[in-house]
């Protein structure tokens, strides 16, 4: 082989080298890789349990609500109870108990009326903690009752129902202590993301019956 054909072919070789370097260069700078931070389709159950302790929703703390309340917005929410319940000073049981003067009592306190076992033996007064439990789920906060309730998920709601409440009594009970709303944010509190998820449910609840139930 003459070095004029030698160089010829060494002349190809090297240029299909530089080409094969150059397409690659090319697609990597066209392309640009990157490896997923997760996966692109997730899949339900897929999560790897922590552990860690679970938290348990309750309530929002409400008490410090229900000085400023409107009673007038808790008097019209209490219309959508009007089926099951009376609200007048002397009025008829119904589905469920009279609730004239039940704000500070103590609970299943009617000698003529029929509760559930599981009201009647719960024990304690319906103070403004008691109710703002109940009303958020009545069959959570008393396992067992016979009340078919979903509950009030509004805070504002619940708050305007509690002193809709207490102001039906000849002699109304005092509002909340600084002590009582105190113990109230120690007791349900909810952690932040909770707290977050419980807004959620309040302002779908909300546009769901229109801002009353």
């Amino acid at each position: 082989m003459s070095s004029f054909e030698f160089n010829k072919v060494f002349a190809a070789i090297l240029v299909a080298g530089l080409t094969a370097m150059l397409t690659g260069f090319i697609a990597d700078v066209l392309v640009h890789p990157k490896d997923l931070k997760e996966d692109a389709v997730s899949i339900d159950g897929g999560a790897v349990d922590t552990g860690g302790p679970k938290v348990e929703k309750k309530a929002e703390p409400i008490l410090h609500l229900i000085a400023s309340a409107d009673i007038a917005r808790g008097e019209k929410l209490s219309k959508a109870c009007a089926a099951c319940h009376s609200f007048d000073n002397g009025g008829p049981n119904k589905v469920g108990p009279n609730l004239w003067n039940v704000y500070g009592v103590p609970k299943a306190h009617l000698g003529n009326f029929e509760y559930s076992s599981a009201l009647a033996n719960f024990g304690g007064q319906w103070t403004a903690l008691d109710l703002n439990q109940f009303f958020w789920k009545p069959k959570k906060y008393v396992p067992g009752t016979k009340m078919n309730y979903n509950g009030i998920k509004d805070p504002e709601d619940r708050a305007a129902m509690i002193a809709w409440l207490r102001s039906l009594s000849s002699s109304p009970k005092p509002l909340p202590s600084a002590a009582a709303i105190a113990e109230e944010v120690a007791l349900l509190a909810p952690p932040e993301e909770d707290a977050a998820e419980n807004a959620i449910d309040a302002a779908a609840d909300k546009a769901e019956h229109g801002g009353g139930h």
